[in-house]
């Protein structure tokens, strides 16, 4: 049985280039989710308030769905997105994407989710690349999501590259 994660991606550009390259890219910190990822997992792509430079605007968001496929592996070379510093990633099948600046709203929903043991310190969870998710977990982002999704090549132009 292959296991779930809600991806935690924090700048604009690192979505952009997730969603265009369907590549998933991790900084140098060890992580066992990381290194855990095995294709065939599941992905929840989770856009932090923070990612389009506005929290005080925006809010956080399942934005899409990707599976991986493969697992993680050392860049031959480093990957640069918006000044960080990649070393690792993987391949991803994009296949559902919520049109900018939609998605299901994560935190009125984790007081439901079992990643989320301590609801009242929900984003302390998000600090990390991967948030390893439950069947039921994914069941309930997924049921929220799927009204909303749209194809890649669809939802990919609505993405903005630079500041919103």
């Amino acid at each position: 049985m292959n296991a779930a994660y809600l991806v935690v991606l924090g700048e604009r550009a690192a979505i952009r280039w997730v969603l265009e390259q369907q590549r998933m890219a991790f900084p140098a910190t060890p992580r066992a989710e990381v290194a855990a990822l095995a294709a065939g997992d599941r992905l929840l792509l989770y856009a932090t308030r923070g990612a389009w430079h506005n929290p005080t605007r925006d809010r956080g968001r399942v934005i899409g769905t990707a599976t991986a496929t493969s697992a993680v592996r050392a860049f031959d070379e480093p990957v640069e997105i918006a000044g960080m510093r990649f070393v690792s990633g993987c391949t991803l099948d994009v296949d559902g994407v919520v049109p900018y600046p939609g998605g299901a709203e994560l935190q009125p929903l984790v007081h439901q989710l079992a990643a989320f043991p301590k609801p009242h310190a929900w984003s302390i969870y998000l600090r990390r690349p991967l948030l390893r998710l439950t069947a039921t977990d994914v069941e309930l982002l997924a049921g929220a999501l799927r009204p909303m999704l749209a194809t890649r090549s669809a939802a990919l132009s609505t993405y903005p590259t630079q500041p919103s």
